[in-house]
């Protein structure tokens, strides 16, 4: 059943209930109680509570049984839908970087391979934003959604099914940012989305974190620390006599562990030699097992050189040579710590390493 922010509701399970206050998603909502506390509650486990209706007419009488139906009842104005747009872990601290960030989340948090998810935008950043969708389906580019975030906010895109993901594996996304009283004017930021399918039928791809309530597969479109400011210099660069746009600049690469982070100073790096290269074929296990290690190689450097915490390296079973000359590699640095990666995350097959603060 679908509530709206006022409602007077009644715990199904509990004795008790109190007001909605605030939907956050489509299963969530926010409620206060009697007593004055604010709780997240499930829509599934509340119920109407009808003696705060004030005639018998304002009951909902096909909710409580189809057979008992108001007669002569008139034709009422349609509610509004709910918005999907709600605040970002309103319970708890946000430990992940400020910036924009697009998540797969399963509504089955004990199956995550399996059943729904939701698409969702998050906008945890000081700043204003208007987003536009574009992916590419079926071979042709669409504009999937648009619209606008407050800071600190998200918003369900969509819900989809496991058979639509090929859907929303490639595309962009543009964000204008909007402040009323900003220390500057920060340029359009445009992101271009490209996600390996096979990631969305990989049990550790999907991480625990704190801007959403559940495990998802979090991606980092933009962090709030690499908007540019629109500065006079920088216009006059970008645009020419005419007004027109001037050739595109290539764009500053960023650091190889990049692509592997999961939280502000954590990545997760998955050495199996298919995320590593698109064609095997030709390769002998040894230049195969070389890929790997110079892999491991060049991720590491790059985490210690921007000052990561914690690299997870999945290294698989196999007969455990890639493991061995991982551990071995180590022995080489100061001020690294390794140890078995949480089993339930990630079976037997990898390996935490820790970096230490350098004083």
């Amino acid at each position: 059943m679908r509530f709206k922010v006022g409602d007077k509701v009644t715990f199904l399970n509990e004795k008790g209930g109190g007001t909605i206050k605030a939907i956050i998603d489509s299963k969530l909502v926010k409620v206060e109680t009697d007593d004055g506390f604010e709780m997240p509650v499930l829509s599934s486990e509340l119920i109407p509570d009808f003696r705060a209706m004030e005639t018998d007419e304002d009951v909902d009488f096909d909710f409580i049984h189809p057979s008992k139906k108001a007669e002569n009842k008139q034709p009422v104005e349609e509610e509004p839908e709910p918005s999907n747009i709600s605040e970002i872990n309103p319970w708890g601290t946000i430990k992940e970087e400020k910036g924009l960030y697009l998540a797969f989340e399963p509504h089955d948090q004990q199956w995550l391979l399996t059943g729904d998810l939701d698409v969702v935008l998050l906008n945890h950043t000081s700043w204003e934003v208007l987003y536009n969708l574009f992916l590419f389906q079926d071979g042709k580019l669409k504009g999937v959604d648009y619209g606008s975030l407050e800071k600190e906010t998200r918003v369900v895109i969509e819900t989809i099914t496991r058979d639509e993901l090929e859907n929303w594996c490639s595309g962009y996304i543009q964000f204008l940012l909007h402040n009323d009283s900003p220390e500057k004017v920060v340029l359009p930021v445009h992101t271009e989305i490209q996600i390996k399918p096979n990631r969305f039928f990989k049990e550790g791809s999907y991480r625990s974190n704190t801007l959403l309530r559940g495990k998802a597969l979090l991606l980092s479109l933009a962090p709030e620390s690499t908007f540019r400011a629109a500065s006079e210099d920088e216009a006059s660069r970008k645009y020419d006599d005419h007004g027109q746009a001037s050739e595109a600049r290539p764009v500053k690469e960023k650091p190889l562990i990049e692509k592997h982070r999961t939280q502000f100073d954590e990545a997760v790096v998955d050495l199996h030699i298919g995320e590593l290269v698109e064609n095997i074929a030709g390769l002998s296990n040894h230049d195969m097992f070389e890929i790997q290690l110079n892999y491991f190689r060049k991720t590491l450097e790059s985490a210690i050189k921007n000052e990561y915490r914690k690299v997870t390296f999945i290294h698989g079973v196999g007969n455990g040579v890639l493991k061995d000359a991982i551990v071995k590699e180590l022995e080489e640095y100061e001020g690294l710590e390794n140890k078995m990666a949480s089993i339930s995350k990630f079976g037997v097959g990898a390996i935490d390493v820790i970096i230490k603060v350098r004083e």
